[in-house]
């Protein structure tokens, strides 16, 4: 079993979550789950992220397994953003984000052979200002349209970013440092 102490499900496709868990040490299945991610009404950033988190855990990873799950969005002045799917929701989503604070919240949900745990974690991001014109050869990249909030801050989307406070990793998909310590208290560890 010694060989099998840094094995996790991994139940997403996100390659940022999966770049995030192998550079941290683990040797990842990954498992796809099918979760409706539809925004219930009334609900908030970070009781949709954890439900879905939950939700997408439950879905794949049996009792006992050590297994991740998460699910990211960009909140701003109430609004949730998701992943924008289009140029033109991207487009709306980038004006939004420019020249203000948003937070990016993941909702985590973890499990090991001492039971399930779920967690949100907040960071606060400032933006400078973007012209139209910046916003357009973004989108044209092709990066906004699979993330949340339209941007990735480990590519391109870093050169919009003033300021964070809180976790680097948890803007990228997964905040690795409070997932190691709480799957350690599960009984799952990384051998790095």
């Amino acid at each position: 079993m010694e060989g099998l102490k840094n094995h996790l499900i991994l139940a997403s496709s996100s390659p940022q979550r999966f770049s995030l868990l192998v550079e941290a040490g683990f040797e990842l299945e990954v498992r796809v789950p099918e979760v409706d991610e539809s925004i219930l009404v009334g609900e908030s950033a970070e009781s949709l992220v954890e439900r879905l988190a939950v939700g997408k855990l439950d879905a794949v990873i049996n009792d006992g397994e050590c297994g991740v799950a998460a699910d990211t969005v960009v909140a701003i002045n109430e609004k949730i953003l998701g992943k924008p799917g289009s140029p033109e929701i991207a487009f709306e989503m980038l004006q939004t984000l420019s020249g203000e604070t948003h937070a990016v919240i993941t909702g985590v949900s973890l499990s090991g052979p001492k039971g399930r745990r779920s967690l949100v974690v907040s960071t606060q991001v400032r933006w400078r200002e973007l012209s139209e014109e910046e916003i357009i050869t973004y989108i044209k990249s092709g990066e906004p349209l699979d993330k949340a909030g339209g941007y990735g801050i480990q590519g391109s989307g870093k050169d919009f970013v003033v300021s964070f406070e809180g976790s680097f990793d948890n803007i990228v998909g997964l905040p690795v440092k409070e997932v190691i310590s709480l799957l350690s208290e599960l009984g799952c560890s990384c051998s790095k």
